[in-house]
């Protein structure tokens, strides 16, 4: 009862953070009063708060009696914790705030369906350490290229709307496109990085990476490393920005998520292993 209650309350102060980050976002800055919903740190305090909160909420549902519950919904709340924590404390030196309006309430909703879709996939206590260390690599990497992803959407919105010359609403709060460029490939810089370790881990310390059960994760996973490996090749050589870089990055997301929750989603809910 008491992991549901705090549970609740947490999803209450992301909510309400996310709404706060979307009030001050469309509100024109020679407008805002002085009010401390306007004030960008106190907002990602009000955030951070969210997610010690929803660490404490990790560690009750991670932290089972028989090892580590990763499953579908516990592992998809643990990549919107990491998202969240890695917005927060990246907004008090980069204009990146404003993803959190649509990925700090997800962070949310993650919490909420760990309580009502309980799903178990349990790492025993005695498997390998390497094991652990491959899949926190993958959690991580996932995570940053799904702030990229979104990022890469608004980037969308913002480059269609200055095309079309109608730099208006909440387009005008935002960085200029090149900074926004400029952090889009930072994250995926980042993202790669640690996605490629994630697969080299992979290659270790798995027996087998093309087992049957997981040889579509595996192979999916490849296939994302290529793709945002052309397109950062392709920034590097080609100097690739805007719709191409924008297309590239959310082909590369779309197929990692596919490798790695859609396996889950099949292995766990649809086939119930």
């Amino acid at each position: 009862m008491q992991t549901t209650i705090l549970s609740l309350f947490t999803v209450t102060i992301y909510f309400l953070t996310g709404i706060l980050l979307a009030i001050r976002l469309f509100t024109r800055k020679d407008t805002q009063p002085e009010s401390w919903l306007y004030k960008k740190t106190r907002i990602l305090v009000l955030g951070l708060t969210a997610v010690g909160l929803h660490s404490v909420v990790l560690y009750n549902t991670l932290f089972v009696a028989g090892g580590l519950d990763l499953g579908f919904f516990n592992a998809g709340s643990l990549i919107l914790w990491l998202i969240a924590l890695t917005i927060l404390l990246a907004a008090f030196a980069n204009p990146v705030e404003n993803l959190g309006i649509i990925l700090l309430p997800m962070a949310g909703v993650s919490i909420l369906l760990v309580l009502l879709f309980p799903v178990e996939h349990t790492l025993q206590p005695a498997q390998a350490m390497e094991l652990k260390i491959h899949i926190l690599m993958s959690i991580m990497a996932t995570a940053l290229l799904t702030i990229a992803a979104v990022h890469a959407v608004i980037l969308s919105i913002q480059d269609k709307h200055l095309r079309n010359r109608k730099p208006g609403g909440f387009i005008r709060a935002l960085p200029p496109l090149e900074t926004m460029e400029n952090l889009l490939f930072q994250m995926i810089g980042l993202g790669f990085f640690l996605h490629s370790l994630s697969l080299i881990t992979g290659m270790i310390y798995l027996e087998d990476m093309f087992a049957q059960h997981i040889a579509h994760k595996t192979i999916l996973s490849i296939v994302s490393w290529f793709v945002f490996a052309i397109l950062l090749w392709g920034r590097w050589r080609f100097g690739w920005r805007g719709s191409t870089a924008i297309r590239w990055t959310l082909a590369g997301f779309f197929v990692l998520l596919l490798a790695y929750m859609g396996s889950k989603w099949v292995l766990e809910i649809i086939l119930g292993r």
